[in-house]
């Protein structure tokens, strides 16, 4: 057996699956991950939330104990680990969506600090990525080399507040062009990352050919710097009542907004396009991190369980049979949900995101409910303690309860890939009445009468 110190966090069996398909850098910088967040994330975690202020003020502050995590992991090569050098070789760091599956488990232990930390968090993630694979050489420039560098963050405004955004055909942001400028009106919402003092640019999504007869080609993307005059930031919306500062989830409304031409990215009627590259592997990171806090809210139901000092009808917890059963339950549900995991990860390596859309999608609607039920249970085995801010099982459920709304709601993806089995439904047909005649001839040779 390994003696890697990942066998800690996952499972031996996990581990074992995949310990030769991991280079020697990517079992370096996972070892070096592993000591990073036990011996600097883990003490930061009361620190930034004592940083963060009340009031208007949280939306302006820069918490320096994660800006001083940031430079130790820039140091230590923790850095960027999300984007791999399989599929951006100029910009990737080498390691494998598998290799970072791993990794992105740990970064999901510790809340959003210790991916803000390598910059591996969330929208900043999938932006890169579209500026990467779509961005002109002006627009890598000058927004994806400050991003890549943690020097400036971003936001992507996609969902609107009066439409049915899980259907993003419905969008209504309206964009045309004006000579060499973009003018966009529009109305958004949970624009996730706008609240940040250092958010620079929106990558905007909007209608800009509604006349186009493919539903599928009226939209665009529109990189929007955050000081464009026209941009009203109305207010932060609330997640199950947290509010997420600095990040923040904002309703921004766009009122002729305009941008040079050079701003459109890839091209008019290019949206979906780049929306699905880009959420592709933005839900299969979600999924990765879902999994690191199912285990973490896991190994706190556990210490609970086996505090001394904690009896209920004169027994511990973990003489109760309930609760034996629901540490089963939530062990066996982690492994299964981290094996559908590396599973997409593995495909992505293999044909990209476009070609993993199954796997994502399987994961997608599996692992956040998955999470949400483990997380569910360690807040029933704390009580009232559960719930309160004295640990973080209740803004963990919170979090994994929106993910299941975040990236295409859970029907939407339940709904394709019931469309996709049913796709198989003709060759499963064939190959019934294939083995229909081949039993028919079988009876006739040997003069039986069919038992059926």
């Amino acid at each position: 057996m390994s003696s890697h110190p990942i066998v800690e966090y996952t499972s031996p069996s996990s581990w074992a699956l995949i310990e030769d398909k991991f280079s020697p850098f990517a079992k370096e910088t996972l070892a070096k991950l592993i000591r990073f967040l036990e011996e600097e994330v883990q003490p930061a975690l009361p620190v930034a939330a004592a940083q963060l202020p009340p009031g208007p003020e949280r939306w302006k502050t820069v918490l320096p104990v994660i800006e001083d995590l940031k430079a130790k992991a820039k140091a230590l090569g923790l850095w960027n680990l999300f984007l791999s050098k399989v599929h951006y070789p100029q910009h990737g760091v080498p390691l494998t969506n598998l290799e970072y599956a791993v990794m992105a488990e740990l970064l999901g232990r510790y809340g959003h600090i210790s991916s803000e930390a390598t910059n591996c968090a969330a929208p900043d993630t999938g932006n890169m990525e579209v500026l990467a694979r779509y961005g002109s050489p002006a627009q890598q420039k000058r927004w994806l080399l400050p991003l890549l560098n943690g020097e400036i963050r971003s936001a992507f405004a996609m969902t609107e507040r009066f439409v049915a955004s899980s259907d993003a055909t419905n969008i209504q942001t309206a964009m045309r062009q004006e000579g060499n400028e973009i003018v966009i009106n529009g109305h958004k919402w949970y624009a996730s990352g706008a609240g940040d003092p250092r958010c620079s640019i929106y990558l905007v999504m909007g209608k800009s050919d509604p006349s186009n007869t493919s539903a599928y080609k009226q939209q665009s993307v529109v990189l929007v710097p955050a000081d464009t005059p026209g941009i009203t930031v109305v207010r932060q919306m609330h997640v199950m009542g947290y509010d997420d500062a600095p990040h923040g989830h904002s309703e921004i409304v766009f009122k002729d907004v305009r941008v040079p031409v050079e701003n459109l990215v890839l091209g008019w009627g290019r949206g979906f396009e780049i929306i699905q590259g880009r959420l592709g592997p933005g839900r299969i990171h979600h999924c990765m991190r879902s999994i690191g806090a199912a285990q973490q809210a896991l190994d706190t139901m556990i210490l609970r369980m086996t505090d001394p000092a904690r009896k209920t009808f004169g027994k511990f917890l973990w003489e109760h049979g309930t609760i034996i059963a629901d540490l089963a339950k939530s062990r066996a549900e982690i492994e299964s949900a981290r094996l559908l995991v590396y599973s997409a990860a593995l495909q992505i390596d293999k044909v990209q995101a476009k070609g993993a859309l199954k796997e994502i999608g399987i994961a997608k609607f599996t692992v956040p409910s998955m999470a949400l039920e483990v997380v569910d249970r360690a807040i029933q085995a704390f009580g009232a303690m559960g719930v309160s801010q004295d640990t973080e099982l209740a803004q963990s459920w919170a979090n994994l309860r929106t993910l299941r709304i975040a990236d295409g709601p859970d029907a939407v993806h339940l709904q394709q890939i019931g469309q996709r089995e049913l796709k198989r439904a003709a060759a499963l047909r064939a190959k019934k009445d294939q083995l229909t005649k081949r039993e028919e001839a079988a009876i006739k040779k040997w003069n039986v009468k069919a038992q059926l």
